[in-house]
C-alpha cells in the first residue's frame, strides 16, 4: 500500500498561513517570514517559486508587485492532512484515533460533547 502524503510540508504550511490571511505581495511575506520563521527574502521567494509550480498558490500583478493569494483552501489542506495522519498512524481506523486521545485523557467534556453532536450529525447523514 502506497504511504500518502502530506500536501503541504512545514515550510509551505507557514507561507499558506500568511496567504490564508489575504492575499500578499512578496515583500508582505518576506516581513512575516523573516519575524516568524526567520527567513530571508532569497528563501521565501524560492518558496514562492516552488509552491507556485506546484499550484498552491497564484499570482495576479498589481503594477510592479506580484499580489499572492493561496489556490488551496485551508479545508482542503486540513482535511488531506488528517487523511494522511489517519492513514499513517492509525491504519485508516477513525476508531483507534478517538480510542488514542480518549485512552491518554486527552478529550475533554467540550470535546465529547462534540463529538456527540458530529456523530449525531454522521448518523443523520447515512440514513
Amino acid at each position: 500500500m502506497e504511504e500518502k502524503r502530506s500536501v503541504l510540508s512545514p515550510s509551505e504550511w507557514r507561507v499558506m498561513e500568511c496567504l490564508w490571511a489575504g492575499p500578499k505581495t512578496l515583500m508582505e511575506l518576506v516581513r512575516a517570514l523573516k519575524d516568524s520563521a526567520g527567513w530571508t527574502k532569497s528563501t521565501v521567494n524560492t518558496m514562492v517559486r516552488r509552491m507556485e509550480e506546484k499550484g498552491l498558490i497564484v499570482h495576479e500583478t498589481a503594477g510592479r508587485a506580484k499580489v499572492f493569494r493561496a489556490a488551496l483552501g485551508r479545508e482542503a489542506a486540513a482535511a488531506s492532512e488528517a487523511d494522511c495522519l489517519l492513514e499513517r498512524a492509525f491504519r485508516g481506523s477513525v476508531s483507534l484515533l478517538v480510542s488514542s486521545l480518549a485512552d491518554r485523557g486527552g478529550l475533554s467534556r467540550a470535546d465529547i460533547d462534540e463529538l456527540y453532536d458530529i456523530l449525531d450529525r454522521a448518523e443523520w447523514n447515512a440514513k
